[in-house]
């Protein structure tokens, strides 16, 4: 079957997509993914169905179509010769809409198209410029037919006589008891909320048959990636690694070496030449429901894609598609795991933040405790050590997603669950796209028109604090400056789920804040003149307060219910930890113009709430007699309080703000400098909690890396006040030793690079960064560059210079004693200690000294 990729609109891809039709029968199966067939003129859904273990898709038998909404009548419309002639454009309907910001029933006008790229084509074209005003026309459209058919991404559901039938999943009646002793105060509308979340989250998940997928390409040039949109260089290795067993190494062998590598347990098979390697690749990825890669969006599948276009492959023999910014599948799902980790939210919700660089090595050595295997030159290896290599990252690639009962991909399917979007989207973007999907969703549900941005400015306006920070546009969340030096026995408390409780409680919502009724203007925001609605309850606060009370009073105890099952709590911690993601996101999105529901006073007032519930916990802790050492958003450091004193704090904020607060961090001890969102803390086994500091940061030359990781080395083994002194010692032999390094030029030139990638062609550069004036360097003297190359360069007293051509007097040391003093003196700080006199350099004198002895 052809495949062929469309642009639609806002990034909208039109696939004609191949694979198995569903039966008139189909048994349970897993809405996982859908589309829009444009030879079809339908969306189709992609169903997994777990006893086969493979994909089926289903296409609409509705008669679904795409569509906008204006608020002129059909009778004005029809005088529009333009609309009324547009190719692809067929009928207008009148239909009622809520619009929630006047809070009425309006007319509205539903205009028809027989295909998506009719309401709004590529570039300024479609209906929707047309007609001018138009609301609900950026909605991709299969998401529109998910929102309309009322579906759940992630959820079973089964075809009967040809139709799409949902498998109702009902909650177990002991589950169900239990929520509702423990929901029984709550108002209605919030039970019933958590009663159709739970019923989501609860749903099993299947295990999902997979394959990741790993290939090496031949390079001609030393540490330089082939451009996967030229695709020059031949595929020299593939592996795969599956969920059910297959472990698989593909290998090139056009010199026709006799003897097969043997290979940790896996079948290693030699293809005399590309074109062969290449079809069975495709066979397998043919065969697999989803393939996983690490980063084959911008390499692996888009490669292969092009490099069987250069081998004269026919298009419907490739199971590639690409799209403007994705690559698809024709059978399956492709899931980029690389997009899925870069996520900030799941770095830092989902993994508390535990890799700092999104690779493939800093991600798996960070998650699971396994690394790539190290190497030079990639075309320079045998056989045997290629094998190997692929092998390894298909491997970790796999168990980044099967370690913990299969974690990550339980969490996906909830994700799916939970915003309402396809599994390939809820990997690929961001929590605001999902945030945005349910929202939609629910507006849609509901029979409300979803308004324009535009619309919600108009109807609310703008803010009214002023920022501190440069570049915000409202007044944010409380920083306590710190107190400065080293304290033992340090409790953070942190407020669970800050923002979306604030969301709740005070009832916050676009459609809510600044409503229309006199008599609500009592209930003004602390810290605002913004009032808020007391007739009715807001779909923000509904929809973000009842996840939010499902997370904190339900999963996230029974995640650490000692009663419960090791199953049972890793299910219960995977459902929290994917509510954490999402909610913990919600409050931002509100307050960023490229939010289409983007409403500033929502976004201003949830901050003032946060701040005045920071200020109330300071003060509140001081009466309890505990010193407050430091408070950042949502979180305050305690100097040793009492189990009692904690007790009695978590009490007050539970009554008095009606926000939980749980002990989030107990550290041995905590340096601070006098910096806000710089400190370093000590766990009691050692482990240490960096934050902000800038020896952790990315692109740090290997020999200020490696200083940097000694001494957090030095300050894990710190147990007492007593320790501090040889602690003091020990820091200052490290700073002494890497000085004494510097200053005698005692280094290789590999120690001090910074290494950076190019991200697109050197022509392309706008500004003129210090990798690209040390790329454009190495173009003078005729070295080939291209996107993908690593830049190494020093800094030298001109500016700075590529690794090749700099020897070790071109160095600037200076400028190195800089950097090591600005990634230390933080630290040195807090310490007591001065990097001026740990190297022996006089200390400035400035004018006040003199009136200071």
């Amino acid at each position: 079957m052809r495949v062929a990729a469309v642009e639609l609109g806002d990034g909208e891809e039109e696939i004609i997509p191949g694979g198995r039709m569903a039966p008139d029968d189909l048994p349970t199966s897993y809405l996982l993914s859908a589309g829009y067939d444009g030879k079809a003129e339908k969306a189709f859904l992609r169903l997994y169905e777990p006893t086969s273990q493979q994909i089926y898709l289903w296409y609409d038998d509705t008669n679904h179509l795409p569509y906008c909404i204006s608020k002129a009548s059909p009778e004005e419309l029809r005088k529009n010769k333009g609309l009324v002639g547009y190719p692809g454009f067929l009928s207008l309907e009148e239909e009622e809409k809520f619009d929630a910001l006047r809070g009425e029933a309006v007319k509205v006008t539903k205009i028809l198209a027989s295909n998506p790229l009719a309401i709004g084509g590529q570039g300024r074209s479609g209906i929707r410029y047309v007609i001018g005003d138009s609301w609900e026309s950026h909605i991709r459209y299969y998401q529109n037919y998910i929102y309309d058919r009322g579906l759940v991404p992630g959820m079973p559901y089964r075809v009967e006589g040809g139709r799409l039938v949902e498998e109702k999943y009902a909650l177990p009646d002991d589950v169900a008891g239990r929520m509702d002793a423990i929901f029984a105060e709550e108002e209605a509308e919030f039970r019933e909320h958590m009663r159709e979340w739970a019923r989501l989250l609860q749903c099993p998940v299947p295990p999902l048959r997979r394959v990741a997928v790993d290939i090496e390409v031949y390079t001609s040039v030393a540490n330089r990636i082939p451009n996967p949109d030229e695709a020059p260089e031949p595929v020299i290795a593939v592996s795969f690694v599956s969920s059910d067993g297959l472990r698989r190494v593909l290998l090139l062998n056009e010199a026709g070496e006799a003897e097969l590598p043997v290979v940790d347990g896996a079948e290693v098979v030699f293809h005399a030449d590309e074109r062969a390697l290449i079809e069975e690749i495709f066979r397998v990825l043919n065969e697999y429901p989803i393939v996983l890669t690490f980063n084959g969006d911008n390499f692996d599948l888009r490669y292969l894609r092009r490099r069987a276009q250069n081998l004269a492959f026919p298009l419907e023999e490739i199971p590639i598609t690409q799209g403007r910014r994705f690559t698809f599948l024709r059978n399956g799902l492709h899931i980029d795991l690389y997009r899925f980790f870069l996520n900030r939210s799941i770095q830092i919700y989902a993994f508390g933040n535990r890799y700092r660089e999104n690779n493939l090595d800093d991600v798996a050595s960070t998650v699971i405790g396994k690394r790539k295997l190290e190497i030079g030159d990639i075309s320079g290896l045998s056989l045997d050590e290629l094998a190997r290599y692929c092998l390894r990252d298909a491997e970790i690639t796999y168990e980044l997603t099967s370690f913990s009962d299969d974690l990550v991909m339980k969490l996906m399917v909830i994700l799916t669950r939970i915003s309402r979007m396809t599994m390939e989207d809820v990997t690929r973007m961001g929590v605001s796209r999902w945030i945005l999907a349910l929202m939609e969703h629910e507006h849609r549900r509901r029979g409300w028109l979803i308004p324009n941005a535009e619309d919600i400015i108009e109807a609310k306006g703008g803010t009214t604090t002023e920022a501190i920070i440069k570049g915000k546009k409202y007044l944010g969340a409380i920083v306590r400056s710190p107190k400065p030096g080293v304290h033992f026995d340090v409790t953070v408390l942190d407020f669970a789920s800050l923002y979306p409780s604030a969301i709740r409680n005070w009832n916050l919502s676009y459609e809510t804040i600044l409503c229309g009724h006199p008599e609500c203007r009592g209930k003004v925001v602390p810290g605002t003149s913004h009032w808020v609605c007391t007739r009715r309850r807001g779909l923000t606060s509904l929809l973000i307060g009842s996840l939010r009370d499902l997370r904190v009073r339900w999963y996230k105890p029974l995640s650490r219910d000692p009663g419960r099952s090791e199953g049972e709590r890793t299910f219960y911690d995977i459902v929290q930890s994917a509510l954490k993601v999402f909610l913990n996101a919600s409050y931002g999105v509100f307050g960023a113009e490229s939010f289409p529901l983007y409403c500033p006073p929502l976004a201003e007032s949830t901050a003032a709430i946060g701040r005045y519930a920071m200020t109330q916990t300071v003060d509140a802790s001081r009466k309890l007699g505990i010193e407050v050492i430091y408070g950042d958003t949502d979180s305050v450091f305690l100097d040793q309080p009492t189990t009692a004193q904690i007790q009695k704090l978590v009490g007050w904020a539970e009554d008095e703000l009606g926000i939980e607060m749980d002990v989030d961090k107990v550290y041995r001890y905590a340096i601070f400098s006098k910096r806000k969102k710089n400190y370093l803390g000590v766990y009691p086994d050692g482990s240490v909690d960096i934050k902000g500091l800038t020896g952790k940061k990315r692109h740090i030359p290997p020999l200020l890396k490696e200083a940097f990781l000694r001494l957090t080395g030095i300050l894990g083994g710190v147990k007492s006040i007593e320790d501090i002194p040889g602690a003091k010692e020990d820091i200052r032999d490290l700073v002494e030793s890497v000085h004494a390094r510097l200053q005698g030029r005692d280094f290789d030139l590999n120690e001090l690079a910074f290494s950076v990638m190019l991200g697109r062609k050197l022509s392309s550069y706008e500004t003129n960064p210090q990798h690209v004036k040390a790329a454009k360097m190495l173009r003078e003297r005729g070295r080939t560059l291209d996107i993908g190359d690593i830049i190494s360069y020093v800094v030298t007293q001109g500016g700075v210079k590529p690794v090749q051509l700099a020897s070790r007097r071109d160095v600037d040391v200076d400028k190195y004693v800089e950097y090591l003093e600005s990634m230390f003196e933080q630290l040195l700080d807090a310490l007591d200690m001065d990097f001026d006199e740990l190297v022996g350099r006089p200390r400035e004198t400035t004018l006040d000294s003199f009136f200071t002895r």
